[in-house]
């Protein structure tokens, strides 16, 4: 029986600084990868070249007689990896913009069954699609779906429906730009392991530069390689399959309820992350002052480039601290079912700045996917749960309780408990079913 595996990245790093001279090739090259995903996002992202995109040969082949790369003097290695990069930005960008028109069609009122019918037709069909943004006959598609939109087009009346889509799509519909350039992937012709570091490919024939690095592993996929050229350090991710953990000792059930200030609390009133609310409120104070102090000089056009540095320096110890208490809680309470409150979107609104800062910046997102990659990395099931009014029902007999200074109190059966021990505990109820729980 094939094990079961996860995706999972690995990160390598530079032993020596990189010199001046291999670091600006290596920004040059991810300059110039940049170059050509953002000739393909300004030449194939808008509807005309919409059918050039499936299968994708007919942008490979244009992009190789438009003489860019040997204008740019790239290595094919780089350039046909970021027009296939590009190619499937637009194509993920199309998706997108049918998903967004397709939730519009839902809550349209106006539409018949049969014309929202009609219409998510077309977005399915790609053919069908292409020739309604063409101003085209919908024709030529396989017998049984040509069938099928013969009958769907005679319910309704195709020529108001074509001009929505084509409306929808001018409006949602926005071509892509790149980033500043950080990094660049590379495929695996583009490097090679040896000597305890790697060799990648620049844009001298037959030349590579040499990079010592910290550990001697060695991986065959495409990489991605992040540019420090301050630090002069370079940082390369790697995606590896690793197979699934099952324990044996995993066994138990357990509620849990995350917070601002204490990062978990369990249904047995164990505590993770207890210095979660003093990283949490140094990180956001620290970004509301340097937003005041940038909206002041504003005029002055002060630099950002220390503030990213900073700021991804407080998120990465804050990142690393949230794993660390993720680990610690998964090796103690041993569960082999975690059962969490479904949270609701964060909203805006409230009178005090401070605490909505706070809110915004809460890592909440980051803890949730981290939590569930730990779980499927330790076959560990995670059940989200109804959460609405969780906080505040007593998880001894149901009743409606009272929250005063961190603590839950009911009135009707008089238990009191932390007030995220009570929440851990309903998720833990409603999760197992169990309307006993004591």
């Amino acid at each position: 029986m094939q094990k079961k595996t996860i995706c999972k990245t690995v990160h390598q790093y530079n032993k020596l600084p990189v010199s001046k001279g291999d670091m600006e090739k290596l920004l040059e090259i991810a300059d110039d990868y940049n170059r050509v995903k953002e000739y393909v996002y300004e030449r194939f992202g808008g509807v005309g070249s919409l059918k050039k995109l499936y299968p994708g040969y007919s942008v490979q082949n244009e992009m190789t007689k438009s003489g860019l790369r040997q204008q740019l003097n790239l290595p094919s290695v780089y350039f046909y990896l970021a027009v296939l990069d590009a190619s499937n930005d637009i194509k993920v960008q199309w998706t997108r913009t049918k998903l967004k028109i397709s939730n519009l069609i839902g809550q349209n009122e106006n539409f018949s069954p049969e014309e929202k019918h009609y219409l998510r037709f077309l977005l399915k069909v790609s053919n069908a699609f292409i020739a309604v943004l063409g101003q085209e006959q919908v024709e030529k598609l396989p017998d049984e779906i040509q069938g099928q939109y013969d009958r769907l087009a005679g319910q309704v009346e195709t020529e108001r429906l074509h001009r929505y889509l084509c409306r929808q799509v001018r409006k949602y519909h926005n071509r892509l730009h790149t980033a500043p350039a950080e990094g660049f992937p590379a495929g695996e012709r583009a490097y090679r392991y040896g000597d305890h570091g790697i060799y990648i490919s620049v844009k001298e024939k037959r030349k590579r530069i040499f990079v010592p690095l910290t550990d001697s592993n060695q991986y065959q996929s495409q990489i991605y390689i992040k540019l420090y050229p301050e630090q002069q350090n370079i940082e390369i991710k790697i995606p590896v399959n690793v197979t699934v953990h099952s324990y044996e000792d995993y066994i138990n059930l357990v509620g849990i309820s995350l917070g601002m200030y204490t990062m978990l609390t369990t249904d047995g009133g164990n505590q993770y992350g207890e210095n979660f609310g003093r990283y949490q409120t140094e990180y956001a104070d620290w970004i509301r002052k340097q937003t005041e102090i940038y909206q002041r000089n504003r005029n002055s056009n002060p630099g950002r480039k220390k503030y990213k540095a900073k700021k991804r320096r407080y998120e990465e110890q804050l990142h690393g601290y949230i794993n660390q208490e993720l680990n610690r809680f998964l090796q103690s309470e041993k569960p082999h079912i975690i059962y969490i409150p479904k949270l609701p979107a964060q909203q805006a609104g409230g009178m005090n700045k401070k605490i909505n800062n706070s809110v915004t910046l809460w890592q909440r997102g980051y803890i949730q996917r981290r939590l569930a990659w730990k779980c499927r990395e330790r076959s560990i099931e995670v059940i989200e749960v109804f959460g609405k009014n969780i906080s505040s029902e007593c998880s001894c007999c149901g009743m409606t309780g009272i929250k005063q200074k961190g603590l839950f109190l009911c009135q009707f059966c008089g238990y009191s408990a932390e007030e995220k021990m009570n929440t851990a505990r309903n998720a833990k109820k409603r999760g197992t079913g169990d309307g006993g729980l004591n």
